[in-house]
């Protein structure tokens, strides 16, 4: 069954980046959740050197 289930998350995987690839709105999109990500990575860093300097 775990095999089964392995073959479907890559067909999955690969479908998805085929989609993103293909499609101008759906990459924008990768693009900005990205983008959100980084900010948001950045925030916590900036915080935390913060929060260890008191």
């Amino acid at each position: 069954m775990n095999d089964k289930f392995l073959f479907g998350v890559i067909l999955g995987m690969l479908g998805g980046s085929l989609i993103v690839t293909n499609s101008v709105k759906a990459r924008q999109t990768v693009k900005n959740g990205q983008k959100q990500v980084l900010d948001k990575a950045e925030e916590v860093i900036k915080n935390g050197k913060k929060n260890t300097s008191k």
